[in-house]
């Protein structure tokens, strides 16, 4: 058995309302790689492409091994670590390539910036203490980054308006709740209604 496939094609991975709903698989080790542990392996591609948002094979495995080359302990896979870089892909649901290499990368600087919140916590020395401060910095700045870009890709690249402080002169008339705006729509929340204005 191929533990990862080679395919001379790509093969498409259509989602399917079953596989929608379902939590991706988990993943077996094996002393050359990995492979989906699944009984159906289709069905188990299936799922687990849904989960990274790819669209097919070739960049599901690809997904998959960035991140566990991403989750590696020195010279080991750490497949506590690999679990959780793959839920947490999950959870942000990335709806296409472009989504899925994101959260790939949201995810790999997440948990790197821990590994340097490590190192800095159990630094023997200013050296090492300077160090692991510096690049934890540059992570933490990185990542809300990353959440910015992806959240303008999502909107298609406006970036949402929320007013806090309004003010309105005599004979004027305010709207009591939550606004926000994205590009040219207007959505107010008064009373449990929804209005929009295009």
């Amino acid at each position: 058995m191929n533990p990862i496939p080679e395919l001379n094609t790509t093969t498409p991975i259509a989602a399917t309302g079953q596989t929608r709903a379902a939590a991706a698989p988990r993943l077996k080790l094996l002393p050359d790689g990995f492979a989906i542990d699944h009984p159906d392996q289709d069905l188990g591609e299936q799922m687990m492409a849904d989960a990274l948002g790819a669209p097919d094979s070739d960049a599901m495995y690809g997904i998959l091994r960035q991140l566990a080359k991403a989750s590696m302990k020195g010279k080991n896979l750490d497949p506590s670590n690999l679990a959780f870089m793959i839920s947490m892909v999950e959870s942000i649901k990335p709806r296409d390539s472009i989504e899925a290499m994101l959260v790939a990368q949201m995810v790999s600087v997440h948990v790197l910036a821990m590994r340097c919140a490590h190192h800095l916590t159990t630094a023997q020395d200013i050296a090492r203490q300077d160090s692991a401060a510096r690049a934890l910095g540059r992570l933490a700045r990185t990542f809300p980054a990353q959440i910015e870009a992806l959240t303008r890709y999502r909107n298609n690249g406006e970036p949402g308006i929320t007013v806090q402080n309004v003010s309105v002169g005599d004979g004027g008339k305010a709207i009591v709740g939550n606004v926000t705006q994205h590009a040219s729509v207007i959505v107010s929340r008064k009373g449990g209604r929804r209005r929009t204005r295009a």
